[in-house]
């Protein structure tokens, strides 16, 4: 009996450890900061009813938009210093914050961030931003959000760092002695979604990447029609910015 009882044991610990995942899974997926940052200077604050705000670094004129969507552990107000790198080029730069995250209602789930997106690219038509001049860029979970844009038709072009082909396939090599794949509720499906998209695409990858492995953003890479992949050998999660390679976003997104 005692070798069944230690099996039963075994069994019900690991059912009540995924229990427990599938239940904080959004704590996990989204780790909000506790504490909002103020709107960096430089920056107007942008309210969309009902949804959430973003943050715009505006540049006179009718050039390039980019419309930014962060990492998971980030916020808006953490992204002055990069509206400031593309203003200096004449970008205009808007950040859209998420749901459940400082100063935005609600709670983030796949459903809500891409509800808020749209919501906030309808704003931005209303305040004369045509959508011919908007440029989609995410980083790292936010380009699960930009390629679901994009593959509703939003942006001439699509700036994608650090990308995944979806969340379950992070979380599956993260975590691969849970059934990932069936407890995840927000999935982020971009290798699905890429077919839709047919703008030119631009992918930067490190190809020591801890947190969304390399192999991950070269798979979807292969899904979009139109695209350049850009691989940064020994560059991690966090340090691309650190990278000279990356300055290909600027020339990117200044191609007419």
């Amino acid at each position: 009996m005692r070798p069944r009882v230690l099996l039963g044991g075994l069994v019900a610990a690991y059912v009540l450890i995924c229990a427990g995942v599938f239940f904080a899974q959004r704590m996990l997926v989204f780790p909000a900061p506790s504490e909002r940052a103020g709107v960096p200077r430089g920056f107007e604050e942008v309210q969309v009813p009902g949804a959430t705000f973003f943050i715009w670094s505006r540049v006179e004129g009718d050039g390039p938009v980019v419309v930014h969507f962060h990492g998971n552990g980030e916020q808006v107000g953490h992204l002055g210093w990069f509206g400031s790198e593309f203003k200096q080029r004449g970008v205009s730069f808007v950040a859209i914050e998420y749901p459940g995250y400082p100063g935005a209602n609600g709670s983030p789930s796949e459903e809500s961030l891409l509800a808020a997106a749209e919501a906030a690219l309808h704003e931005l038509e209303k305040h004369g931003v045509a959508r011919e001049r908007i440029i989609l860029e995410g980083q790292s979970v936010g380009t699960g959000v930009a390629v679901a844009m994009a593959a509703k038709g939003w942006g001439r072009k699509l700036v994608l760092l650090s990308p995944y082909t979806s969340l379950p396939d992070v979380g599956a090599r993260a975590f691969s002695w849970l059934p990932v794949r069936l407890l995840m509720r927000d999935r982020f499906d971009s290798a699905s979604r890429a077919a839709d998209v047919k703008v030119p695409t631009l992918i930067i990858h490190g190809t020591d990447d801890e947190v969304i492995l390399f192999e991950l953003g070269k798979e979807l890479s292969g899904r979009f029609a139109n695209v350049k992949f850009i691989e940064i050998p020994g560059a991690h999660h966090n340090d691309l910015w650190e990278q000279k390679q990356t300055a290909a976003v600027f020339e990117f997104v200044l191609e007419p």
